[in-house]
């Protein structure tokens, strides 16, 4: 009885009642002019066919298009009245430009050194403009001077954080899109909690809406009469607003300026299997020493001085401030991250990329394959030229719809010669490309619509470093506990669950 009522007046619930609330009265005032119907009905579809015009005219995606204009066209009493509720939002205006602000100012401090994107040229061309791609339209260098470290599990990844936290003598930044109560984050928020009394400057990040249902209302104070300086990304309100869709889905820690981590990894038991929630959880991380952290610290403070709205010493916190010695160097290490309001998709043209390049093979995983139809071609050319395109997804679902949608494409896929494979022991949530032995990928970035356009994420993307052997291994060992999905297992599928599929496939871009 107690679980009903704190359920009944949770957080969630009320705010999910006043927007329903919202949502009712919109449909009220239509209901109420429908009572004017035929000159009502002529008018929305008027202002159906301009919208669809609009929409049809904007540099955006095509699927995104088409699943608006079927909205619109189904629903025309409601569906251009919510695509313009969303398009005209000022406070997504207001959200655009302060980040814009913020990354301007920033700006100045993510120099390209061009010597080394020359040196990437000189090894070879096409992998020297992905690299001038991500820096030019992602605002983050690539460097050396860095050494990497591929950690999978999460069990793995938990070890060396804890470790390398122990070790932090001036600062720690984290940044999570899930942070829960239990062993991974106690475990951690104890080192925080000592750190702090010695004296070190400890910030943590969450976004809101991840974390709705796994930390208390109000957490940030808790954490700030620790000590603990922290900031709530994208605060959910009881308002209509399109802003909300963009989450803030990377996962961060930078701990005195030159060690990093960054991957799939959230600060929850079932990511390190202290608990078991779908199956074995497999997941991957990787951490950086060296010059290529700065990139890191530099996209947390981004975000945290657009959350605080302050700006501040970005300097102090550089790589070399507490390292003052040489830095090791192994191959070449890009950071990265991705905006969903700077109309550039630059976590989907980083895997088209190195799919288009690649000469012998590409393995993937991904815990969501809900991808458009560029995504769909590349991989497609990719294999049908002879590139040997490998993907694993899960076998168990953490979301019934999402693992619906995954396995519709696999047909498709497999059919243009492409191998999918299903991690039979539990759920996938690994986001990693690794291509050639020479390219590796390692980052937040799901390959789902929400991850791709919705969503801030990040990436690491490796050209020569010794862990690029280590994710491809990684892979290959998967493969010996993975099931082969073939044409006659895409066959054994119900008319009812086919129909369900291409519902859900036709309105993926606004899931």
């Amino acid at each position: 009885m107690k679980k009903i009522l704190n359920f009944i007046f949770s957080r969630i619930m009320i705010v999910g009642l006043l927007i329903l609330f919202q949502l009712g009265l919109i449909v009220w005032v239509i209901w109420r002019l429908s009572s004017y119907f035929l000159y009502f009905y002529i008018v929305c579809m008027l202002i159906s066919i301009l919208t669809i015009i609009h929409l049809v005219s904007k540099s955006v995606n095509p699927s995104y298009k088409l699943a608006w204009t079927i909205t619109i066209m189904t629903f025309p009493l409601f569906g251009a009245g919510f695509y313009i509720l969303e398009g005209s939002n000022k406070r997504g205006k207001k959200f655009t430009r302060n980040l814009e602000k913020i990354y301007s100012i920033t700006q100045p401090y993510l120099v390209q050194d061009e010597k080394i994107i020359e040196k990437v040229k000189a090894e070879d061309k096409n992998i020297g403009n992905q690299a001038k791609y991500i820096k030019d339209f992602s605002r983050y260098p690539i460097y050396e001077h860095t050494i990497t470290e591929y950690l999978s599990p999460g069990e793995e990844f938990f070890r060396v954080l804890v470790e390398e936290l122990e070790k932090a003598k001036h600062f720690i930044f984290m940044e999570y899109f899930i942070i829960q109560e239990g062993k991974m984050w106690d475990t951690i928020l104890g080192i925080l909690e000592r750190k702090v009394k010695d004296g070190i400057e400890v910030r943590v990040m969450y976004d809101d809406i991840g974390s709705l249902t796994t930390l208390p209302y109000k957490y940030n104070e808790q954490l700030e009469k620790k000590g603990i300086k922290c900031q709530v990304f994208n605060r959910l309100a009881p308002v209509l607003n399109i802003i909300l869709n963009n989450r803030d889905h990377r996962k961060i820690t930078v701990i005195d300026g030159y060690i990093g981590f960054m991957g799939g990894i959230n600060l929850a038991d079932e990511y390190i299997n202290a608990v078991s929630r779908f199956g074995h959880w497999k997941d991957a991380a990787i951490k950086l020493k060296g010059s290529a952290v700065w990139n890191l610290t530099m996209m947390f403070l981004q975000t945290w001085d657009f959350a605080a709205d302050i700006h501040e010493n970005y300097n102090m916190y550089r790589p070399e401030v507490y390292h003052p010695q040489p830095f090791e160097s192994d191959g070449f290490v890009q950071p990265y991250g991705d905006s969903p309001l700077d109309q550039e998709t630059v976590g989907e043209n980083v895997y088209l990329n190195l799919l288009f390049k690649a000469k012998k093979y590409v393995y993937i995983c991904t815990p969501y394959l809900i991808v458009d139809n560029e995504m769909v071609t590349a991989l497609s050319l990719a294999a049908k030229s002879g590139v040997d395109i490998r993907i694993i997804t899960p076998h168990k679902e953490d979301k019934w719809y999402v693992h619906i949608l995954t396995r519709a494409y696999y047909e498709q896929l497999i059919r243009a010669g492409i191998k999918v494979y299903e991690y039979t022991p539990g759920f996938i949530h690994s986001k990693t490309f690794v291509s050639d032995d020479e390219l590796g990928i390692v980052g937040s970035i799901n390959m789902d619509y929400r991850s791709l356009y919705l969503h801030f994420e990040c990436g690491t993307w490796l050209y020569k470093t010794s862990t690029v052997a280590d994710i491809k291994k990684d892979f290959e060992e998967m493969l010996e506990v993975c099931t082969q999905i073939t044409l006659k297992d895409c066959r054994k599928v119900k008319i009812t669950t086919r129909l369900v599929r291409s519902i859900l496939r036709l309105i993926a871009p606004l899931m």
